[in-house]
């Protein structure tokens, strides 16, 4: 399983993406001369808004002063912290208004009435290297991206059209009045969470002790479901493609060498990807190779897509919910599975990662993780507005640590 973050957050002192005072601006926009072959009084204008929104939150684009029924292509351009440049785009025809504005896209990287398709369907441009993903490495500053729009429905060679306006729109990460904080102490670094971490983040003075939830994505959620296994502590939990599938108070370390030992059971698709789910497989009947999910006394979720290459995910909550309903806390666990969705279930509007580069014993591969782009972004939308709602009726509810969705 491949490794990505665990989350402790103290979510009645730090705000979560949809639980804030978000800094909206005006819907930024600036033209450029263009559109020679068609006689109009006003040049074309696009505009975002909001113009600076987090990344959770959808914008809605609009394209002013066309001549009517005028095809259109409107292009996402970001160049990410790494240098590598990521676009999408949609067709369009301008209404009788001489307006583009939530209609309907005929073809690109998206179809149908997708407000959010020119980030959810970005791609790396044409010519980039194989197994590109799109990641965040600084949230203190925001992913900036750049919507235009071109004269004709255009399916590429975007640097070599002449555009005819565009507009600039700020994605951030961290909310106003959110510090992140690097945590260095008791071997404890940067954001993974080993057991003893836990109290480290309880015991800050500026964390509510009774009012702290896991979070965890892929090998984090093993920490995330050890945690919740282990300590009575803990408000809620949260496991997005979760794994509880190693030995009794193992080592991260110790996971990954299970891991290795069965890399046998690696199979290759036909664009040879590496696909490891199967190493997770069969489910162990042996309770000793296993988190004790029986003993979790506090509210868990666990996300998962039924279209997992990564990890047997699907199968790991099914022994899961068996495992808590011999132990008479089953009514502790909800499940939210999703069709054609893959194993790196992200927060919405994040573009689908089908398969991207990993290192494997010092080598490079790529892994295949799954999913189908339109389903899988439907699924990190639904699953992230649930997520949330689960957080809050968890975290601060004051009747205690019980509710469900």
């Amino acid at each position: 399983m491949a490794f990505h973050g665990l989350s402790l957050a103290p979510l009645n002192r730090i705000p979560v993406l949809s639980d804030i005072n978000r800094s909206k601006g005006r819907g930024g926009h600036f033209f450029l001369k263009g559109f020679s072959s068609m006689s109009h009084t006003d040049p074309p204008v696009v505009s975002v808004h909001p113009s600076r929104a987090m990344v959770d939150e959808a914008f809605k684009v609009q394209v002013e002063n066309l001549p009517p029924g005028s095809p259109v292509t409107l292009h996402s351009l970001h160049q990410s912290e790494d240098k590598h440049y990521w676009e999408a785009f949609g067709h369009y025809v301008s209404d009788h208004r001489g307006t583009v504005s939530d209609d309907l896209s005929c073809g690109g990287t998206y179809t149908g009435k997708e407000a959010m398709g020119l980030m959810w369907s970005m791609r790396p441009v044409p010519g980039s290297r194989e197994g590109l993903r799109l990641r965040k490495l600084n949230v203190c500053i925001p992913q900036l991206v750049n919507i235009s729009v071109y004269s004709g429905h255009v399916g590429g060679g975007f640097r070599e059209q002449d555009l005819l306006a565009s507009a600039l729109t700020e994605r951030w990460y961290m909310a106003p009045g959110v510090r992140r904080i690097d945590i260095k102490e008791k071997g404890v670094r940067g954001t993974l969470f080993i057991p003893h971490a836990f109290n480290i983040v309880r015991d800050h003075p500026q964390v509510m002790s009774d009012r702290v939830g896991l979070f965890g994505l892929s090998l984090g959620s093993i920490v995330s479901i050890s945690l919740a296994a282990w300590s009575s502590v803990p408000r809620c939990c949260v496991c997005i493609s979760g794994n509880h599938t190693h030995a009794r108070g193992g080592t991260i370390g110790g996971v990954f060498n299970e891991f290795f030992k069965n890399l046998h059971k690696v199979r290759m698709d036909e664009n040879n990807y590496e696909i490891w789910r199967g190493m997770g497989l069969p489910i162990p009947d042996d309770i000793s190779q296993k988190v004790d999910v029986g003993k979790i006394s506090c509210p868990i979720l666990l996300v998962n897509g039924d279209d997992d290459q990564n990890w047997p995910t699907v199968e790991c909550a099914e022994d899961m919910a068996q495992m808590m309903r011999a132990a008479g806390n089953e009514h502790l666990l909800t499940r939210l599975e999703y069709p054609d969705a893959g194993h790196l279930i992200e927060p919405p509007y994040s573009p689908h990662f089908r398969a991207t580069k990993f290192r494997k014993d010092g080598q490079k591969v790529i892994l295949l993780w799954g999913g189908t782009t339109k389903p899988h972004s439907d699924a990190q939308e639904d699953s992230w507005k649930k997520i949330l709602a689960f957080l809050q009726q968890n975290m601060y509810s004051s009747s205690g640590p019980r509710a469900k969705l």
